[in-house]
């Protein structure tokens, strides 16, 4: 009986052991794959902060080459309707022909199926008190 009981022991020192290995081995490659989308934002935030660099860059000269023939403050304005424009045509591009879950009445065209009714149709060639019926 004694041999049984140092069988079982073992098992479950196997058992833990195993569990320990998993448990290091996930978190193992979870750190891996955190490490890696860290850096993969991080490339994307120094992107994004540079075509921000580059616009700011891209609307001064703008702002300059019409303030060559035009006075500084209308220059500044055609510049600031142009970049106007562009972020609506753009926001426009993200969400193509949807219009908001809020501004849409219930059962409308942002509904998926349609509205449920509160009873169900009554027919007039089918009685509901016939011996069909049962209550």
């Amino acid at each position: 009986m004694e041999h049984m009981d140092h069988l079982e022991h073992l098992d479950k020192h196997l058992v833990e052991e195993l569990a320990q290995v998993a448990r290091e081995t996930v978190r193992d490659e979870l750190r891996e794959q955190t490490r890696r989308q860290r850096r993969t934002a991080l490339l994307y935030a120094a992107s994004g902060a540079a075509a921000l660099y580059a616009g700011g860059a891209l609307a001064l000269a703008l702002g300059l080459g019409l303030a060559t023939g035009l006075p500084g403050w209308a220059a500044a304005l055609i510049t600031a309707a142009l970049l106007g424009v562009i972020a609506y045509v753009l926001r426009g591009a993200a969400h193509p022909k949807r219009p908001h879950a809020a501004a849409a009445p219930p059962g409308g065209p942002g509904t998926p199926y349609p509205p449920m009714p509160s009873e169900a149709p009554l027919r007039p060639d089918i009685d509901p008190e016939g011996p069909h019926h049962r209550a």
